[in-house]
Protein backbone atom coordinates (compact mmCIF):
# COMPACT_ATOMS: atom_id res chain seq x y z
CA UNK A 1 0.00 0.00 0.00
CA UNK A 2 1.18 3.38 -0.48
CA UNK A 3 2.07 5.62 2.00
CA UNK A 4 2.85 9.38 2.22
CA UNK A 5 1.50 12.92 2.30
CA UNK A 6 -0.63 15.12 0.56
CA UNK A 7 -0.64 18.83 0.08
CA UNK A 8 -4.37 19.25 -0.64
CA UNK A 9 -5.82 22.99 -1.56
CA UNK A 10 -9.33 22.44 0.55
CA UNK A 11 -12.28 24.41 -0.32
CA UNK A 12 -14.47 26.65 1.43
CA UNK A 13 -17.85 24.77 2.24
CA UNK A 14 -16.38 21.37 3.22
CA UNK A 15 -15.16 20.24 6.72
CA UNK A 16 -11.99 18.53 6.45
CA UNK A 17 -13.31 15.19 6.80
CA UNK A 18 -15.20 15.55 3.93
CA UNK A 19 -12.22 16.77 2.03
CA UNK A 20 -10.21 13.60 3.58
CA UNK A 21 -12.65 11.30 2.37
CA UNK A 22 -12.63 12.65 -1.23
CA UNK A 23 -9.04 12.04 -1.46
CA UNK A 24 -9.33 8.82 0.13
CA UNK A 25 -11.28 7.72 -2.62
CA UNK A 26 -9.16 9.38 -5.40
CA UNK A 27 -5.81 7.33 -3.93
CA UNK A 28 -7.97 4.31 -3.25
CA UNK A 29 -6.05 3.99 0.20
CA UNK A 30 -8.16 3.74 3.60
CA UNK A 31 -5.78 4.44 6.40
CA UNK A 32 -5.68 8.01 6.34
CA UNK A 33 -5.85 11.52 8.75
CA UNK A 34 -5.19 14.96 8.59
CA UNK A 35 -3.18 17.11 10.19
CA UNK A 36 -5.21 20.45 11.56
CA UNK A 37 -8.38 20.74 10.99
CA UNK A 38 -9.72 23.78 8.57
CA UNK A 39 -13.52 25.05 9.37
CA UNK A 40 -15.75 24.42 6.58
CA UNK A 41 -15.80 28.36 5.62
CA UNK A 42 -12.12 28.31 5.51
CA UNK A 43 -10.09 27.41 2.75
CA UNK A 44 -6.07 26.78 1.60
CA UNK A 45 -3.12 23.64 3.40
CA UNK A 46 -4.61 20.60 4.17
CA UNK A 47 -1.75 17.99 5.43
CA UNK A 48 -3.23 14.78 4.56
CA UNK A 49 -1.76 11.64 5.94
CA UNK A 50 -1.57 8.13 4.34
CA UNK A 51 -0.25 4.92 4.93
CA UNK A 52 2.50 4.65 7.00
CA UNK A 53 2.69 8.47 6.76
CA UNK A 54 -0.16 8.57 9.44
CA UNK A 55 1.98 7.66 12.20
CA UNK A 56 4.04 11.58 11.52
CA UNK A 57 0.25 13.52 11.99
CA UNK A 58 0.59 14.05 15.70
CA UNK A 59 4.21 15.55 15.32
CA UNK A 60 2.38 18.17 12.55
CA UNK A 61 -0.23 19.38 15.01
CA UNK A 62 2.52 21.26 17.00
CA UNK A 63 3.07 23.17 13.75
CA UNK A 64 3.75 26.83 13.48
CA UNK A 65 0.97 28.21 10.86
CA UNK A 66 0.22 30.93 8.71
CA UNK A 67 -2.66 32.51 7.89
CA UNK A 68 -4.57 35.04 5.37
CA UNK A 69 -7.70 36.77 6.93
CA UNK A 70 -10.32 38.61 6.42
CA UNK A 71 -12.12 40.56 9.23
CA UNK A 72 -15.52 42.28 9.12
CA UNK A 73 -15.98 45.34 11.23
CA UNK A 74 -19.28 46.55 13.30
CA UNK A 75 -21.19 42.88 13.34
CA UNK A 76 -20.21 40.34 16.20
CA UNK A 77 -21.44 37.04 15.75
CA UNK A 78 -21.70 33.99 18.44
CA UNK A 79 -19.26 31.51 16.48
CA UNK A 80 -16.57 34.82 16.03
CA UNK A 81 -16.84 33.94 12.12
CA UNK A 82 -19.29 34.17 9.41
CA UNK A 83 -21.09 31.40 10.18
CA UNK A 84 -22.53 32.32 13.34
CA UNK A 85 -25.78 34.18 14.02
CA UNK A 86 -24.82 37.79 14.22
CA UNK A 87 -25.67 38.83 18.31
CA UNK A 88 -24.21 42.52 17.71
CA UNK A 89 -24.16 45.19 15.64
CA UNK A 90 -22.22 48.24 15.90
CA UNK A 91 -21.35 51.66 14.11
CA UNK A 92 -17.89 51.36 12.67
CA UNK A 93 -15.93 54.56 13.23
CA UNK A 94 -13.82 56.37 10.64
CA UNK A 95 -10.48 54.33 11.05
CA UNK A 96 -7.63 54.73 8.76
CA UNK A 97 -4.49 52.30 8.58
CA UNK A 98 -2.56 54.09 11.06
CA UNK A 99 -5.25 53.44 14.10
CA UNK A 100 -5.68 49.81 12.88
CA UNK A 101 -1.84 49.32 13.10
CA UNK A 102 -2.06 50.89 15.99
CA UNK A 103 -3.98 48.19 17.46
CA UNK A 104 -2.39 45.53 15.94
CA UNK A 105 0.24 46.41 17.75
CA UNK A 106 -1.07 45.22 20.59
CA UNK A 107 -1.53 41.46 19.72
CA UNK A 108 2.16 40.93 18.05
CA UNK A 109 4.24 38.39 20.45
CA UNK A 110 2.71 36.36 23.07
CA UNK A 111 -0.63 37.14 23.83
CA UNK A 112 -3.48 35.69 26.16
CA UNK A 113 -6.54 34.27 24.20
CA UNK A 114 -9.60 33.24 25.74
CA UNK A 115 -11.18 30.37 23.00
CA UNK A 116 -14.38 30.64 21.43
CA UNK A 117 -17.16 28.40 22.56
CA UNK A 118 -17.70 27.05 19.45
CA UNK A 119 -14.66 25.18 19.23
CA UNK A 120 -13.63 21.32 20.40
CA UNK A 121 -12.09 21.92 23.62
CA UNK A 122 -13.23 20.24 26.59
CA UNK A 123 -14.87 21.46 29.53
CA UNK A 124 -15.95 19.76 31.86
CA UNK A 125 -15.62 16.31 30.05
CA UNK A 126 -17.99 18.13 26.96
CA UNK A 127 -16.85 19.96 23.81
CA UNK A 128 -17.30 23.64 24.03
CA UNK A 129 -19.46 23.72 20.80
CA UNK A 130 -21.41 20.97 22.06
CA UNK A 131 -22.79 23.70 25.21
CA UNK A 132 -22.79 26.37 22.56
CA UNK A 133 -25.58 24.29 20.57
CA UNK A 134 -27.80 24.42 23.38
CA UNK A 135 -26.98 28.19 24.22
CA UNK A 136 -24.93 27.64 26.92
CA UNK A 137 -21.91 29.74 27.53
CA UNK A 138 -18.96 28.97 30.11
CA UNK A 139 -15.79 30.94 31.69
CA UNK A 140 -13.40 29.64 29.42
CA UNK A 141 -9.65 30.19 30.93
CA UNK A 142 -7.52 32.08 28.75
CA UNK A 143 -4.13 30.70 26.54
CA UNK A 144 -1.21 31.79 26.08
CA UNK A 145 -0.06 31.93 21.88
CA UNK A 146 2.18 33.80 20.66
CA UNK A 147 1.51 36.23 17.31
CA UNK A 148 4.82 35.83 15.41
CA UNK A 149 3.33 38.08 12.08
CA UNK A 150 0.28 40.31 12.08
CA UNK A 151 0.23 42.71 9.35
CA UNK A 152 -2.78 44.74 7.26
CA UNK A 153 -2.51 44.29 3.73
CA UNK A 154 -5.96 45.50 2.59
CA UNK A 155 -8.67 47.49 3.64
CA UNK A 156 -11.86 48.93 2.23
CA UNK A 157 -13.93 49.44 5.37
CA UNK A 158 -15.81 47.45 6.80
CA UNK A 159 -13.57 44.78 5.80
CA UNK A 160 -9.80 44.73 6.32
CA UNK A 161 -7.26 41.63 5.34
CA UNK A 162 -4.43 40.51 7.60
CA UNK A 163 -0.95 37.99 7.37
CA UNK A 164 -1.19 36.10 10.46
CA UNK A 165 1.52 33.42 11.86
CA UNK A 166 1.01 32.25 14.61
CA UNK A 167 1.74 29.22 17.08
CA UNK A 168 -0.32 26.48 17.60
CA UNK A 169 -3.53 26.54 19.47
CA UNK A 170 -4.51 30.20 18.26
CA UNK A 171 -7.99 30.90 17.14
CA UNK A 172 -7.94 33.30 14.46
CA UNK A 173 -11.68 33.90 15.34
CA UNK A 174 -10.42 35.07 18.56
CA UNK A 175 -7.85 37.53 17.15
CA UNK A 176 -10.38 39.00 14.92
CA UNK A 177 -12.63 39.15 17.86
CA UNK A 178 -10.25 40.69 20.18
CA UNK A 179 -9.19 43.28 17.17
CA UNK A 180 -12.71 44.46 16.97
CA UNK A 181 -13.57 44.89 20.48
CA UNK A 182 -10.07 47.03 20.97
CA UNK A 183 -11.02 49.02 17.89
CA UNK A 184 -14.62 49.71 19.85
CA UNK A 185 -16.72 48.11 17.40
CA UNK A 186 -16.43 44.35 17.07
CA UNK A 187 -15.77 42.08 14.65
CA UNK A 188 -16.02 38.93 12.80
CA UNK A 189 -13.88 36.83 11.27
CA UNK A 190 -15.65 37.01 7.29
CA UNK A 191 -13.02 34.91 5.57
CA UNK A 192 -9.98 32.17 6.07
CA UNK A 193 -7.37 30.52 3.76
CA UNK A 194 -4.28 29.05 5.59
CA UNK A 195 -1.11 29.46 3.69
CA UNK A 196 1.49 27.53 5.96
CA UNK A 197 1.43 24.87 8.00
CA UNK A 198 5.22 24.00 8.99
CA UNK A 199 6.80 22.59 7.35
CA UNK A 200 4.73 23.17 4.23
CA UNK A 201 3.17 25.62 1.84
CA UNK A 202 0.36 26.07 0.38
CA UNK A 203 1.96 26.86 -3.27
CA UNK A 204 2.96 23.03 -3.24
CA UNK A 205 -0.78 21.84 -2.88
CA UNK A 206 -3.42 20.66 -5.56
CA UNK A 207 -6.93 21.88 -5.37
CA UNK A 208 -9.31 18.98 -4.91
CA UNK A 209 -10.75 19.33 -8.26
CA UNK A 210 -7.60 18.85 -9.81
CA UNK A 211 -6.76 16.13 -7.56
CA UNK A 212 -10.32 13.89 -8.81
CA UNK A 213 -9.13 14.64 -12.27
CA UNK A 214 -6.20 12.44 -11.81
CA UNK A 215 -5.47 8.70 -12.16
CA UNK A 216 -4.93 6.62 -9.35
CA UNK A 217 -0.98 6.27 -10.10
CA UNK A 218 -0.48 10.16 -11.19
CA UNK A 219 -2.34 11.08 -7.63
CA UNK A 220 -0.10 8.57 -5.54
CA UNK A 221 2.74 10.36 -7.40
CA UNK A 222 2.25 13.42 -5.56
CA UNK A 223 2.84 11.77 -2.18
CA UNK A 224 5.48 13.30 -0.56
CA UNK A 225 7.93 11.04 1.64
CA UNK A 226 6.94 11.26 5.70
CA UNK A 227 10.04 12.36 6.82
CA UNK A 228 9.56 15.88 5.00
CA UNK A 229 7.43 16.08 8.13
CA UNK A 230 10.27 15.67 10.21
CA UNK A 231 12.79 18.37 8.95
CA UNK A 232 13.17 19.96 12.14
CA UNK A 233 13.94 17.10 13.91
CA UNK A 234 18.07 15.87 13.69
CA UNK A 235 18.84 13.25 11.67
CA UNK A 236 21.20 9.92 12.97
CA UNK A 237 22.30 7.46 10.43
CA UNK A 238 22.92 4.27 11.37
CA UNK A 239 24.62 1.33 9.81
CA UNK A 240 22.75 -1.80 8.71
CA UNK A 241 23.47 -3.28 12.32
CA UNK A 242 22.67 -0.48 14.29
CA UNK A 243 18.98 -0.23 12.30
CA UNK A 244 18.34 -4.01 12.19
CA UNK A 245 18.88 -3.32 16.05
CA UNK A 246 16.40 -0.65 16.31
CA UNK A 247 14.22 -2.05 13.91
CA UNK A 248 13.78 -4.74 16.96
CA UNK A 249 12.86 -2.44 19.30
CA UNK A 250 16.06 -2.01 20.95
CA UNK A 251 18.36 0.61 22.58
CA UNK A 252 21.43 1.39 21.20
CA UNK A 253 24.70 2.75 23.54
CA UNK A 254 27.47 5.11 22.17
CA UNK A 255 25.20 7.02 19.41
CA UNK A 256 27.32 9.79 18.39
CA UNK A 257 24.26 12.47 19.09
CA UNK A 258 25.30 15.21 21.60
CA UNK A 259 21.89 16.20 22.31
CA UNK A 260 18.85 14.84 23.89
CA UNK A 261 15.68 14.87 22.05
CA UNK A 262 13.49 13.43 18.90
CA UNK A 263 15.49 12.97 15.81
CA UNK A 264 15.02 11.39 12.60
CA UNK A 265 16.64 8.03 11.92
CA UNK A 266 18.29 6.47 8.56
CA UNK A 267 19.25 3.16 7.70
CA UNK A 268 21.26 1.94 4.36
CA UNK A 269 17.93 1.75 2.86
CA UNK A 270 16.94 5.12 3.80
CA UNK A 271 14.32 6.62 6.24
CA UNK A 272 13.21 4.04 9.00
CA UNK A 273 11.59 6.18 11.85
CA UNK A 274 11.55 8.18 14.61
CA UNK A 275 14.02 7.65 17.86
CA UNK A 276 14.90 9.71 21.02
CA UNK A 277 18.32 10.55 22.65
CA UNK A 278 19.23 11.15 26.05
CA UNK A 279 22.59 13.63 25.83
CA UNK A 280 24.36 10.51 26.68
CA UNK A 281 24.85 8.52 23.62
CA UNK A 282 22.08 6.78 24.01
CA UNK A 283 19.37 5.95 21.34
CA UNK A 284 15.92 4.12 21.65
CA UNK A 285 13.01 3.77 18.81
CA UNK A 286 10.10 6.28 19.34
CA UNK A 287 8.11 5.35 16.30
CA UNK A 288 8.87 3.10 13.60
CA UNK A 289 7.73 2.72 10.04
CA UNK A 290 7.77 0.10 7.28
Amino acid sequence: MASGILLLDKPVELTSNAALGRAKRVLGIRKAGHSGTLDPMASGLLVLCFGEATKVSGFLLDAAKAYSAEATLGIVTDSEDAEGEVIAEHPVPALDRDAINKVLERFRGDIEQVPPMHSALKQGGKRLYELARKGETVERPARAVTIHKLELTGMDLPRFTLDVECSKGTYIRSLVRDIGEKLGCGAHLSALRRTFSAPFDLKNAIGLSDLESLAPEEATALLLPPDQALVHLPEIHLDSIQATRIGHGQRLAAVDHPGAGLVRLYGPDGFIGIGQTDGHGHLKPKRLFG
